[in-house]
């Protein structure tokens, strides 16, 4: 099965599995890398952790032909205070998924053990700024978040590039139910993140969001109005994104939009 529509400037692709999904979007992310990679010297991308990621992250380092010697990749956000080796860590997560497998021109990771968290997201929104993003991978929060812009803090019109974020319950939660956490209590109670309108400056932006516990989140993105307390619905707004769902994901989208 595979269907697709747009809603507002938004590509909504729909595939039967989560492997399907998957490879897909790493087929059309890689060629889309490959593509850039022909009209510029480097490539600027940011990469979500999260285990919605897992089968698109497989599929990326196995397409042929791209030059990861010349690709700079950033990730979109990190907990404050878990220890460095803590495999929760977005970092480590993407480290041992892509990272530490290609030869990339640069890694650049935020800390969520700096001394001083002003001064790390002034350092990471000059790197931002200095390499222009060209892709985002990201995915969906059960809440609607994208990176770690949970509904009370998303801000569309945002200043700043990376922020300091308090988590909300449903965030923190998702964590658990996806086997990441053993508790919430262990769960960090706050993030470092990019911002959604330095997502929203991506040339191009790829969202994989499989699974049932997406259901709601994907259906608030496609029919609710654009406004932060659904911060997923500012996808629609961008030039060239497309969302990836499984038919578990898209299972509560209503039919006449499907239908249109």
């Amino acid at each position: 099965m595979f269907q697709s529509f747009k809603k507002d400037n938004l590509t909504v692709n729909i595939y039967s599995s989560r492997k399907e999904l998957g490879l897909a979007a790493a087929c059309e992310a890689g060629n889309k890398i490959k593509e850039l990679l022909l009209a510029q010297p480097v490539v600027n991308i940011i990469f979500a952790a999260a285990p919605s990621q897992n089968e698109f992250l497989e599929n990326l380092i196995s397409q042929e032909g791209i030059d990861w010697k010349r690709i700079n990749a950033f990730h979109m956000d990190e907990y404050i205070g878990l220890p460095a080796s803590a495999p929760q860590g977005f970092g480590n997560f993407l480290k041992e998924r892509i990272f530490d497998r290609k030869p990339f021109r640069s890694v650049n990771y935020l800390n969520g053990l700096c001394n001083s968290k002003d001064a790390e997201c002034t350092r990471y929104s000059k790197l931002l700024t200095e390499n222009s993003t060209d892709i985002v991978c990201m995915g969906i929060g059960e809440n609607g978040h994208i990176a770690f812009n949970d509904p009370h803090v998303a801000d569309f019109k945002d200043k700043a590039q990376v922020k300091v974020v308090e988590l909300d319950g449903l965030c923190r939660q998702q964590q658990v139910n996806e086997g990441c956490f053993t508790s919430i209590n262990e769960v960090p109670t706050h993030a470092l993140t990019v911002t959604i309108p330095s997502l929203l400056k991506a040339k191009y932006i790829f969202c994989m969001v499989p699974g049932s516990n997406k259901a709601l989140a994907v259906a608030n993105t496609i029919e609710m109005k654009i406004a932060e307390r659904y911060p997923s619905t500012v996808l629609r707004n961008h030039w060239a994104a497309i969302l990836y769902l499984d038919t578990e994901s898209a299972s509560q989208i209503n039919v006449k939009v499907l239908q249109h």
